[in-house]
């Protein structure tokens, strides 16, 4: 656990900026993520007093950046109601999303979107950790770096001296990890109108860019004509980018999707402190996550003198946060990858991949008689077994091709 002795001072962080021409900053991107992934903040559980820290630290963010406050009641929350447990069962409770807007006078609006919610002590059942309960799961990547990413993006277009042809809504949403709850809701209850808006930009996890690789993911490509050839055409970066078209995908861009709304949703990609007690501050690429938020600033810039955008809907995959298994092997995919099958980026201990020998690294190609060719094949196989069940699984480890048997 990492614990930043920041939050008695956090409420004057926000007026820390320069003035000028205005460029990403890697210190505020750090500050950010530190104070939002302290131990303090508890994990940041949906409803949690720890969420409550976290949506103050945001809204003096917000504040501090004088932008108009559009939650309700002419403040920067806008509380919805969530129940704690699995699909919709559980403790009722109440959540907020932080929503500011930067009023351009322009006659269309970008969002730009991330959950600041995460595991809190690990009690709701999605830790990866072998025995998470009572353990402070801070996500900084997951997704305090998002969050980072809205603030420093907010200070970016706010401050900037030549005004963009948009106007931007910058929105932290709750309960991400219990099933998109706030984006869900604000969608449903949106606070400006949804005629007027432009197209989505979703930040989770942005903050573990692969230095060496420097593969980033950019899914919703397929949301609107446009796409493709922007992000095709982006010159100014070294980062190796991989698209995927589809609108559909575990984290709030699918909200805005279902919406008929254009959205992309940016990810560095998983790693083996995704959903554990480790995924802390000290862990986090800075100058990746600096890289990931001037990509998006290219983006932004490079369609700003466009009209609005025309949505096109895609074929989507399924989420695997709505799909209910009775099995589990307990791998976390690379969603990165491109190599045919499911690349392991970590194995839990004591869940059946991890029991049966598959490591971090190996590709697994079969599970029973059902070929893996991919995330969205793995995850219809594992809808077809039973728990109890062994089957025979097949991994490449480097050259070698193995059979291991796995007890679900």
């Amino acid at each position: 656990m990492k614990s930043a002795k920041l939050l008695l001072s956090f409420c004057f962080f926000a007026a820390g900026y320069s003035v000028g021409a205005q460029k990403i900053d890697e210190k505020n991107i750090q500050s950010h993520i530190k104070i939002l992934s302290a131990d303090e903040m508890q994990g940041r559980f949906t409803g949690s007093d720890g969420e409550r820290m976290a949506l103050e630290y945001i809204q003096k963010q917000f504040k501090g950046l004088k932008l108009q406050p559009l939650g309700v009641n002419n403040s920067y929350s806008q509380a919805f109601p969530f129940k704690s447990g699995v699909h919709g069962t559980g403790t009722e409770g109440t959540a907020h999303n932080a929503i500011a807007y930067l009023d351009n006078g322009a006659d269309k609006t970008i969002i730009i979107g991330a959950h600041y919610d995460h595991l809190g002590l690990g009690e709701n059942g999605s830790s990866l950790d072998a025995n998470p309960k009572g353990k402070i799961h801070n996500g900084a990547d997951d997704n305090a770096s998002g969050v980072a990413g809205v603030l420093e993006l907010a200070r970016y277009f706010s401050k900037n001296k030549v005004k963009e042809n948009n106007n931007f809504l910058f929105i932290c949403f709750s309960g991400e990890e219990m099933g998109l709850y706030g984006s869900k809701y604000f969608t449903e209850n949106p606070t400006l109108d949804f005629s007027k808006v432009n197209y989505m930009i979703n930040m989770d996890m942005i903050g573990r860019l692969n230095p060496t690789t420097k593969a980033i993911t950019i899914s919703g490509s397929g949301t609107s004509p446009v796409w493709e050839n922007t992000i095709k055409g982006i010159t100014n970066t070294d980062l190796v980018i991989k698209t995927d078209s589809s609108g559909i995908g575990p984290s709030d861009h699918s909200s805005f999707y279902l919406k008929n709304i254009p959205a992309l949703h940016f990810f560095t990609g998983s790693h083996s402190d995704y959903h554990k007690p480790t995924d802390d501050w000290d862990k986090i690429n800075y100058a990746g996550e600096k890289e990931v938020l001037e990509l998006i600033i290219s983006v932004i810039e490079k369609l700003d003198a466009e009209p609005k955008l025309a949505f096109l809907t895609t074929k989507n995959k399924s989420m695997g946060s709505a799909r209910s298994f009775k099995v589990t092997m307990g791998v976390m995919p690379s969603y990165t990858s491109d190599v045919p099958g499911l690349l392991v980026d970590g194995a839990t201990e004591g869940k059946p991949a991890h029991k049966a020998g598959i490591q971090t690294g190996d590709v697994i190609t079969k599970i029973g008689d059902y070929e893996i060719k991919d995330i969205q094949t793995y995850m219809d196989a594992l809808g077809k077994f039973e728990k109890g069940q062994t089957v025979p699984v097949k991994v490449m480890r480097k050259n070698e091709e193995l059979t291991l048997s796995v007890t679900f």
